[in-house]
């Protein structure tokens, strides 16, 4: 399916006099989307040149545009992958329903596939410290990254010397990892669990990636999220699944056993905002493990005094309870109103629709948006 699909409505599509949610949805149809959903790149194009969508949409508060959101909205309501043209047909035969839930939902991608991307910092954090771990995760949705002990991995080796990817290769492309070939793989499975019964994220890597001898035991996991999804609830689970992407069955199939996995024993999940709830739940995790905050795309939804305020909080809580901090964001997950930049310590175009993980504020890696690479710096 070509990324520019036929709209109705066109206004041209020229990027210099496209409004700002405009080019937001042009950047993700044509830098974020495509090698990961051709689908949603040519629906994402279409919409950045469909001046009447864009103004319905624009009519929403700021934080509701982002281009996942409607998307995700439209697919729990039914809406197939299509070219654009039938798309726009579904969004204006259920346009008042797919704006009650872009209004009262938010993308709460909760894909259990990070885990893979956090898991080294994870284990060096335990290793160092000589302790299991207490995690806690802000923006956590139904809390699926919270059981990183519960999952199997494969990490497979890039590059002739296990550094720099091939020339040419996009790290960000979210191809099934499983495709990928099979030298030089890591393998780690949860002890004592039964083949089968838990997700095995696959993951490309490049760099000097300090890869553990075993996954790390955890011994205490909580999470904060201004609306915690319930994996026990069958509408917060049909949203959860909305917001895999088209064309990717195998980010489907391990969302589905993510999920079964947290049924068997739901985190502590807290609702409300992660600035104000910190410091009180991190008081809750047991004194004798190694206390890790953790987040993947979420500081997207703060302007820049709430990070601000964040990091402060995360530079008191090092010193005085001695936390560890792991932030894996991306440039463009949501638009800042603001202005301001979530990634400042790299360029967007050295990550290419890719986060940035910070472990304890430095640089560590560059990661694949859904856990799919991961390049050590």
């Amino acid at each position: 399916m070509s990324p520019a699909g036929p709209s109705s409505g066109d206004s041209g599509g020229d990027a210099v006099t496209e409004s700002a949610t405009a080019q937001w949805y042009r950047h993700f149809g044509m830098v974020d989307a495509p090698g990961s959903s051709p689908c949603y790149a040519a629906w994402a194009v279409g919409i950045a040149g469909d001046a009447e969508l864009i103004r319905r949409i624009d009519q929403w508060p700021h934080n509701k545009r982002q281009p996942l959101l409607i998307l995700a909205a439209a697919r729990f309501l039914g809406a197939q992958v299509s070219p654009y043209r039938d798309f726009r047909v579904f969004l204006d035969h259920h346009w008042a329903e797919v704006s009650e839930i872009v209004l009262s939902r938010s993308t709460q991608t909760n894909e259990a596939g990070r885990c893979a991307t956090l898991l080294p910092s994870l284990a060096q954090i335990s290793a160092v410290e000589g302790r299991p771990l207490a995690l806690l995760e802000v923006g956590a949705s139904a809390g699926l990254a919270l059981f990183p002990d519960r999952y199997g991995y494969e990490f497979v080796g890039s590059g002739g010397d296990g550094g720099a990817a091939e020339p040419g290769a996009d790290p960000a492309d979210d191809a099934d990892p499983a495709e990928a070939p099979e030298a030089r793989t890591t393998r780690l499975v949860p002890g004592g669990a039964t083949p089968g019964t838990f997700p095995v994220l696959r993951c490309v890597t490049s760099g000097p990636v300090p890869l553990p001898a075993e996954i790390p035991r955890v011994v205490w996991r909580a999470g904060i999220d201004l609306n915690p999804l319930d994996v026990r609830n069958p509408d917060d689970v049909a949203w959860l699944e909305a917001l895999v992407w088209p064309e990717q069955e195998f980010r489907l199939d391990r969302l589905r056993q993510a999920i079964a996995i947290a049924q068997e024993r739901p985190p502590l999940l807290v609702a409300g905002d992660l600035n104000e709830r910190l410091v009180e739940l991190v008081g809750r995790a047991p004194a004798d493990a190694a206390l890790v905050v953790f987040h993947s795309a979420v500081m997207g939804y703060l302007d820049a005094g709430g990070r601000a305020r964040f990091r402060r909080t995360m530079a008191e809580l090092a010193a005085e309870r001695g936390c560890h901090w792991l932030s894996n964001e991306g440039h463009t997950v949501i638009a800042q109103a603001d202005g301001s930049t979530v990634v400042p310590e790299m360029d967007d175009a050295r990550l290419r629709g890719r986060f940035l993980l910070l472990q304890d504020g430095l640089p560590a890696a560059i990661t694949g948006p859904h856990g799919q690479s991961l390049e050590w710096l």
